[in-house]
């Protein structure tokens, strides 16, 4: 249970520590505010591709987000 809701804290503070609103981040999303309002305060799980989306806006990890590590700073991305 701490894990999910370090989880929607995390993603909430990072927005917020960009001055940004919910309206904003929606918008980059592509989603309605009030879905992803629902997201920040875990009534709806997070789709993949909005987590990894989340990550490479804020330059952190999906670790990070997830709370699977308190490092902020992403992984380096491999050469293919």
């Amino acid at each position: 249970m701490r894990n999910e809701i370090l989880r929607y804290e995390r993603i909430r503070s990072m927005r917020t520590d960009c001055g940004l609103s919910q309206q904003q981040i929606a918008d980059m999303l592509n989603v309605k505010q009030n879905t992803y309002s629902q997201y920040e305060i875990g009534v709806l799980n997070y789709p993949l591709d909005v987590v990894v989306r989340l990550a490479e806006y804020y330059g952190t990890s999906v670790d990070y987000l997830l709370g699977l590590t308190d490092e902020k700073a992403p992984y380096p991305r491999r050469k293919r």
